[in-house]
């Protein structure tokens, strides 16, 4: 079967070369789609010596989901491979251990995100406790035991069958961020499974500051006051707050950063008042719900929020 690559950029040039070195070291092959938010560095100028087709839109146009949406339709392939620009693959194999488990039932999957060397250690403990050494694959019966977590699903490494995401409408466009979960979740009510794969790894994280940590669980609460459907259909997840932050602070202990206790609380105190106030945005004026969230752009059409 065909396969497509589609990474979506925007001033992405300290990442490419690498990427790309990385991605021409593939057991597979492979067609490359870049779809860029119209850089102003030299992207497209370095895009060009690697990708099949660069697609160019408006940095104002640029949407989580409707994006991807527009690559996927563009792609030739019928498997779709999702990466970030910052996400970079760590073995020759990466992309096939990905695409391994897809057949007609198992129609998507994610990979493992191992943190860069540079990462703090909350940034460490995060892709640790999301990503874990078992591979596994969940369908909707699953949400009993896992509840929302049941459709989690990063698309900073992951992949599709195209005839899959079409019968269900593509990413939907719109959404604050989340596109990747809100897929997973209607593949899972249609029927289908997901599979998180293990031995399939890049590299990826974030070293988060405590106000970035704020606005993302604040864009989180706006997606789940949004998109309420997730949590009818398959339930919270019952106490995995709780339970990271548990993790974290254990971690801490371990790696005896005993220093960044008070770190860990406050950073812990913004992240849950971010989602309460994310969850009530609708409450506040506009222009306060922009200045909390981290994807801005997002409030700027009128037909959002």
């Amino acid at each position: 079967m065909g396969i497509s690559v589609i990474i979506p950029t925007y001033n992405a040039q300290k990442y490419l070369p690498k990427l790309f070195h990385a991605l021409k070291s593939q057991t597979i092959n492979f067609e490359l789609i870049i779809i860029d938010s119209s850089s102003i560095d030299k992207t497209v100028e370095i895009a060009k010596e690697y990708a099949n087709k660069i697609i160019t839109i408006p940095k104002v146009e640029f949407d989580h989901g409707g994006t991807r949406t527009k690559a996927a339709k563009e792609a030739n392939g019928d498997i779709l491979i999702f990466l970030t620009q910052d996400a970079l693959p760590i073995t020759n194999d990466s992309l096939e251990k990905l695409i391994q488990p897809l057949n007609s039932e198992v129609v998507a999957s994610y990979g493992r995100q191992i943190p860069y060397s540079n990462a703090t250690i909350f940034g460490r403990h995060l892709r640790e406790f999301n990503y874990t050494n078992k591979s596994y694959i969940r369908s909707f019966k699953d949400a009993k035991e896992y509840g929302i977590k049941t459709a989690f699903l990063s698309d900073s490494f992951s992949a599709y069958r195209k005839e899959a995401i079409e019968s269900v409408g593509y990413f939907k466009e719109g959404t604050i961020f989340g596109e990747d979960m809100h897929l997973a979740a209607r593949l899972l009510l249609a029927g289908k499974s997901i599979a998180y794969c293990a031995d399939a790894l890049v590299y990826h994280s974030h070293n988060y500051t405590i106000k970035e940590e704020f606005s993302r669980y604040f864009d989180t609460g706006v997606f789940h006051t949004n998109e309420a459907w997730l949590i009818k259909e398959f339930g919270k997840a019952e106490g995995e707050g709780l339970r990271y932050i548990k993790s974290e602070f254990n971690y801490c202990l371990k790696n005896r950063a005993y220093h960044l206790i008070p770190n860990f609380l406050v950073r812990n105190f913004a992240k849950i008042l971010g989602y309460k106030l994310g969850k009530n945005y609708k409450k506040m004026p506009r222009v306060l719900a922009k200045s909390l969230s981290m994807h801005k752009s997002w409030w700027d059409n009128a037909n959002r929020g």
